[in-house]
């Protein structure tokens, strides 16, 4: 849908730009997760996804009125990137660099997972779930329940346990969008009296 506003509407307002960032960094890094291990459902769902959040990346850059700070962040993604190949490829010795990898990955996807509970404060402390999106949360159980499911299937810790954070905070997003339905935001703000 931010693809589709910004095509529509010719700017990023309103849209951040550091989801599409930070998302193009985990598909790149479980894209090599997945290369190395051979693992063609892993290297083909981080392909089209790092794809896809490049193409985002490209159409907000070329929407964005500040493309200094947009071009700023995204040298420094493919420094890291850059750096994180070479660290695991010349520092990691064959034997370990798919436990450091896999690592690496998890800690990544769970610091992502855990991001929003921000949002999820904001939502208590207003009392309106405004700020969350209804199909991200729906996106994001699927898609963390079935890598779960996945990772259960390969005994592969490394893609089970990053994706249950996904789950939980799922699971308590759609307890706040029931607690605080759409119909009890008011589109006032009461008059201080």
């Amino acid at each position: 849908s931010d693809l589709r506003q910004m095509l529509a509407t010719k700017s990023v307002e309103n849209i951040q730009f550091l989801p599409f960032l930070t998302t193009d960094a985990n598909n790149l890094s479980w894209l090599g997760y997945g290369c190395l291990k051979g693992d063609g459902t892993v290297i083909t769902v981080n392909a089209i996804g790092a794809a896809l959040q490049t193409l985002y990346i490209l159409v907000y850059l070329y929407y964005s009125p500040a493309k200094r700070p947009v071009l700023l962040q995204v040298l420094l993604l493919l420094a890291v990137v850059v750096t994180g190949y070479g660290y695991f490829t010349v520092l990691v010795d064959v034997g370990r660099r798919l436990a450091h990898l896999g690592l690496f990955c998890s800690v990544f996807t769970i610091t992502m997972y855990l991001s929003p509970l921000a949002d999820l404060a904001k939502v208590v402390r207003s009392k309106s779930t405004r700020c969350l999106s209804f199909p991200l949360t729906v996106t994001t159980l699927v898609a963390s329940s079935s890598w779960t499911l996945y990772g259960l299937q390969l005994h592969d810790p490394y893609i089970t346990v990053p994706n249950v954070p996904g789950i939980v905070t799922s699971l308590v997003r759609f307890w706040l969008f029931q607690r605080y339905r759409p119909e009890q935001d008011k589109p006032y703000s009461p008059l201080p009296a």
